[in-house]
């Protein structure tokens, strides 16, 4: 009998479980695992039924879990399952509304959805049909965003999107200051493409050029120090842009002669070829500690098991749009990921803030997908490479079923029904007021840190409160020291220490990762630019901050004490973290 916690079963009912045509909920939290598992495991070639009770033991233990259109679509009319996708917008008004449309119908199965906007022509160029006046790609940016707010009206999740210009296109400053209204593209996270160029001339506060998207003639120059600076400003009012290394990212395409990346779906972890879609899966590392040791042979198999329940989806998988089934067959992408890891760290008495845990981050990632390598070749034996491996980065070296396997997404919503801490990101607060369903508000306590108070024996609802009403525990003197030390928040956390953690991952990792390096309200835009510069010396492929307080729709807040929304779970604050 799977043991579920109150918002976890609420949410469930919410998003998840199957309802009748009057909205009545249809199953239970165990009938649709059991749903989920028989529907992949008919990818099977044999021992079909042994592969499905194996699918839903991991997720009935909780031991790992699919993004959320596979626990929806799974075994039901839809059947479409995967939750990142990329579409090309290419320069005209075909295209532009051919991927307008296509996005519709992918926010209506669940899936969110990247764009580059780069190949539109500025604002101002000529319209070569009717020689009129070009809008430009923020423009169109507005179309999508409308689009998406009505969509989601009717969906089971908001639609989410991630917008991408490149740094070059002469519209650069418009999209870098899109968002500094508060109003403009909620249902859109926005990336700066930043190439190797770009940042060696901030680094040498050299000008560089822009290139007009149509002509490929450069129209102008721009100081990259100050184009820099203002991506910094605007960040730290409202979270956005990110950055995107794009020459990071191509530097590790695994089908270069395809063509290059351009776009990454919306929490950035999948960057992804147009038309390509990824299906996602994340192993819940809380489980894998045993009397205060990690256990590397059961983590081994479970590895195991997600490679192939992954590989297995995009089989039985109804893709939405015939160009994106053709692709993901093509190149078979997955992205199996961690979700657990501070709850990890806890249970093994090591500080999220300190070299051990940059060393264990390391290890676990590089175990993870050298052991998600070695299945993806035995699948490969048994069904062959990816049709599009002959000129990839693993031709002549070796077999491969899938171009890309490991990931780390932000995994916000399954995090909730795992009942662990989100991603790779430290625990946000450790006891905080949850905002339920019908204006329920209820004391939620993170449950390591009960059972260690408990044991320790300075456990009291009224320090739970205190705790709530302060965000940390570091100045509550009846707490030991040492487990005022093992039990830091995001904002105890320094911000480098975050990017060393995303570092160490990305590291070890194919896709790339999502990790928001998360500030106080205090801090400035000279600590957003020190941030981005480091993560492109450490070689990130993509970073993202949020400055606490800086955007009006935020999950978790703290006032007289945190409270949270319903779907808060215990990580990224950021809208977008619910795949």
């Amino acid at each position: 009998m799977i043991r579920l916690s109150e918002n976890t079963i609420k949410v469930l009912e919410r998003r998840y479980l199957l309802k009748d045509e009057e909205g009545k909920v249809i199953e239970t939290a165990e009938q649709m695992f059991r749903r989920v598992a028989s529907s992949i495991a008919k990818a099977e070639p044999k021992e079909i039924e042994e592969i499905e009770e194996a699918f839903y033991r991991a997720m009935t233990d909780l031991e790992f879990l699919p993004n959320s259109p596979t626990l929806m679509n799974a075994g039901t009319r839809i059947g479409q399952l995967s939750a990142c996708f990329v579409l090309p917008v290419e320069d005209s008004m075909d295209s532009i509304f051919k991927a307008l449309r296509h996005m519709a119908i992918i926010h209506q199965t669940g899936g969110g959805t990247g764009f580059s906007f780069s190949r539109l022509r500025p604002n101002g160029d000529i319209v070569g049909s009717t020689k009129g006046i070009a809008s430009g790609p923020v423009s169109f940016m507005k179309v999508f965003d409308t689009a998406t707010e009505i969509i989601k009206q009717g969906g089971r999740r908001r639609g989410a999107n991630m917008g991408i210009l490149r740094v070059d296109h002469p519209d650069i400053l418009e999209f870098i200051h899109a968002k500094e209204d508060g109003k403009s593209f909620s249902n859109f996270n926005l990336s700066v493409a930043v190439t190797d160029e770009f940042m060696e001339a901030v680094l040498k506060d050299k000008s560089y050029p822009l290139i007009s998207p149509r002509t490929k003639k450069v129209v102008h120059t721009l100081k990259a120090k100050v184009v820099f600076e203002r991506i910094c400003v605007a960040a730290h009012k409202t979270g956005d842009p990110g950055l995107v290394f794009i020459d990071q990212i191509n530097r590790h395409n695994p089908t270069p002669l395809l063509r290059d990346i351009e776009s990454t779906n919306p929490c950035g972890e999948l960057p992804l070829l147009p038309y390509e879609s990824c299906n996602l899966g994340s192993i819940n590392l809380s489980k894998f500690v045993e009397d205060g040791k990690l256990d590397w042979e059961r983590l081994r198999r479970i590895v195991q098991l997600g490679v192939r329940f992954l590989d297995d989806v995009i089989e039985v998988n109804k893709f939405p749009i015939k160009q994106i089934r053709d692709i993901t067959m093509a190149n078979r992408k997955i992205g199996l990921g961690v979700m657990g890891f501070s709850d990890m760290l806890i249970k093994l008495g090591v500080v999220y803030n300190s070299e051990e845990t940059i060393e264990l981050a390391r290890k676990l990632m590089s175990f993870i997908d050298k052991e998600a390598h070695l299945y993806s070749e035995r699948l490969a034996k048994e069904r062959g490479e990816f049709p599009n491996f002959k000129g990839s980065i693993y031709d002549k070296k070796k077999r491969l079923r899938n171009a890309t396997l490991t990931t780390v997404a932000p995994t916000g919503t399954i995090s909730i029904i795992a009942g662990c801490s989100s991603g790779i990101e430290p625990i946000f607060a450790f006891s905080f007021i949850r905002n339920v369903m019908e204006g329920t508000r209820l004391l939620e306590i993170n449950p390591i840190f009960k059972e260690v108070a408990e044991r320790e024996g300075f456990y009291s609802e009224g320090l739970m409160e205190r705790i709530a009403s302060q965000g940390s525990v570091q100045k509550i003197k009846e707490i030991p020291q040492k487990f005022r030390r093992l039990f830091v928040t995001t904002f105890d956390i320094e911000p480098e220490w975050h990017l060393k953690v995303q570092s160490a991952f990305q590291k070890y990792t194919d896709n790339s990762v999502s990790k928001t390096i998360n500030l106080p309200s205090s801090a400035t835009a000279e600590d957003v630019k020190k941030i981005y510069l480091e993560a492109y010396k450490l070689k990130c492929k993509g970073i993202t901050i949020y400055r606490y307080g800086s955007k009006t729709a935020q999950v978790l807040s703290i006032g007289r004490v945190i409270e949270s929304g319903p779907e808060y779970s215990g990580g990224c604050p950021l809208p977008y973290c619910a795949f």
